[in-house]
C-alpha cells in the first residue's frame, strides 16, 4: 500500500514567514538586512584572515588565526541557528475553534436566551485573567490568530504571527526572537562581542608592529586593510557590547525586551508589580532562560520529526486497512421493542399460573 503523505502545519501556515528545504529552515518575509549582516561579518573576517592573521602568526603566535577561526565559526553557527529556526510560533486557531470561542463568548454575554443567541457572532472579550504563581496575569485576545495568547506571547506585525515569549523582531538576524531561539540570539550577541574585540585588537597590533621605526603613515600604506578592519570594528563594537550587556540584564531578571520597554514589571504610582516569572536570583534566571529545556516546535518543522510522523501515520493507516479487510461483519439481532418483551413475559406468566391451578384441580390444561 502506498504511504500517505501527512500535511504538516508549516505547509498551511497563514503567516508571512518563508520556509525552505522542506520546512527545515525558515526566515522572515524580508531577509535583506540579514544578508547584510552576513556580508558585513564575513567580509570583515575575510580581511582579517587574509592580512592580519599571516602577519601575527609569524610575528606573535600561530594560535592567533586558530582562535580567530574558532570565534568566527562559533559566531556564525549561533547567527544561522537564530535566523533559520522557529522562534516559538503559535499556530492560529482553526475555523471550528474560533467559531466555538466566539459562540461561547456570545452565549456568556447574553442576559437571556434570546440575547445569547443574537450575540453569538460577536468577538470574545479582549482579555482574560489567570494566576501565575499567585499573581494575576492578563491573556490578551489576538483578533488575527483568533485565540487568547499565552502569557508573555505577542503578535509580530512583520511576520504576522503570534510568538511565545516574544522578545522582539530583529532585522539583523532576519527573524523574530522568542522562546525557542532566544538562547541562540544571546549566544550570537555575546560571541560577536568577543569576535569584534579580538579582530580589532589584532588589527591594531598589526598596525602597531608595522609602525615600529617606520611611523604610522608607513604602516597605514603597508596594510590599508588592517586600518579598514580596525575602523569597522571600532564603530560597531560599542553597540554590540551594549546589546550584550542589556540582554545579560534581561536574562538575569527573566524579562523580555518587549516587557522591559512596556514596563510590565515596573513600579507604578507607588504600587510594586513584581515579576511572577523570576526565580528569585540571577543565576537561576539565567539557567532557566539560557539552559532550560527547549520547547518543541508547534508548526511541525524538521525533517526527522516530520518523516517519522509520516511513517507512523502510514503504518497505522495500513494496519487499519488490513484489519478492515479481514474483519467479517456480524449481523446484529434486531432488538425487541420493550412493549413486545413485556407482553411475552405476561403471557408466559399467565400460562404458568394456569398450569399450576390445573395440577391442583387434577385436570389437564387444554392448549388453544
Amino acid at each position: 500500500m502506498a504511504s500517505r503523505r501527512v500535511t504538516r502545519k508549516w505547509e498551511v501556515f497563514a503567516g508571512r514567514n518563508r520556509f525552505w528545504c522542506d520546512g527545515r529552515l525558515m526566515t522572515a518575509p524580508h531577509p535583506g538586512v540579514f544578508v547584510l549582516t552576513l556580508a558585513l561579518i564575513c567580509s570583515t573576517c575575510a580581511l582579517h584572515f587574509a592580512f592580519d592573521c599571516p602577519f601575527l602568526a609569524a610575528r606573535v603566535s600561530p594560535a592567533v588565526p586558530v582562535a580567530g577561526a574558532a570565534l568566527f565559526l562559533f559566531t556564525m553557527s549561533a547567527l544561522l541557528r537564530t535566523a533559520l529556526s522557529d522562534p516559538g510560533i503559535i499556530p492560529r486557531a482553526a475555523a471550528a475553534e474560533a467559531a466555538a470561542l466566539e459562540a461561547g463568548a456570545g452565549a456568556g454575554g447574553g442576559g437571556g436566551g434570546g440575547a445569547g443567541a443574537g450575540e453569538a457572532g460577536r468577538p470574545p472579550p479582549r482579555a482574560r485573567e489567570v494566576l501565575v504563581r499567585g499573581r494575576p496575569v492578563k491573556l490578551k485576545y489576538c483578533f488575527t490568530c483568533k485565540m487568547f495568547r499565552p502569557p508573555r506571547a505577542s503578535h509580530c506585525s512583520l511576520c504576522d504571527n503570534c510568538v511565545d515569549r516574544f522578545d522582539h523582531h530583529c532585522p539583523w538576524v532576519g527573524n523574530c526572537v522568542g522562546k525557542r531561539n532566544y538562547r541562540y540570539f544571546y549566544t550570537f550577541v555575546v560571541s560577536l562581542s568577543f569576535l569584534a574585540v579580538f579582530v580589532f585588537a589584532c588589527a591594531v597590533a598589526h598596525l602597531a608592529l608595522e609602525a615600529r621605526g617606520a611611523g604610522l603613515g608607513a604602516a597605514l600604506r603597508a596594510s590599508p586593510a588592517s586600518a579598514l578592519v580596525a575602523a569597522v570594528c571600532f564603530l560597531s563594537v560599542w553597540s554590540v557590547l551594549g546589546l550584550a550587556g542589556f540582554h545579560t540584564y534581561l536574562a538575569s531578571t527573566d524579562q523580555t525586551t518587549n516587557e522591559d520597554i512596556k514596563g510590565s514589571f515596573s513600579t507604578r504610582r507607588g504600587v510594586s508589580n513584581p515579576n511572577p516569572y523570576s526565580r528569585g536570583n540571577a543565576c537561576a534566571n539565567c539557567w532557566h532562560v539560557l539552559c532550560g529545556p527547549l520547547a518543541p516546535s508547534l508548526i511541525d518543522r524538521g525533517a526527522a520529526g516530520g518523516g517519522r510522523a509520516e511513517r507512523v501515520a502510514a503504518a497505522a493507516a495500513a494496519r487499519h486497512h488490513h484489519d478492515r479487510r479481514r474483519a467479517r461483519p456480524r449481523r446484529a439481532r434486531p432488538a425487541a421493542a420493550p412493549a413486545a418483551r413485556a407482553a411475552r413475559a405476561a403471557r408466559t406468566h399467565r400460562a404458568a399460573r394456569a398450569a399450576r391451578r390445573a395440577r391442583r384441580r387434577g385436570r389437564a390444561l387444554t392448549p388453544r
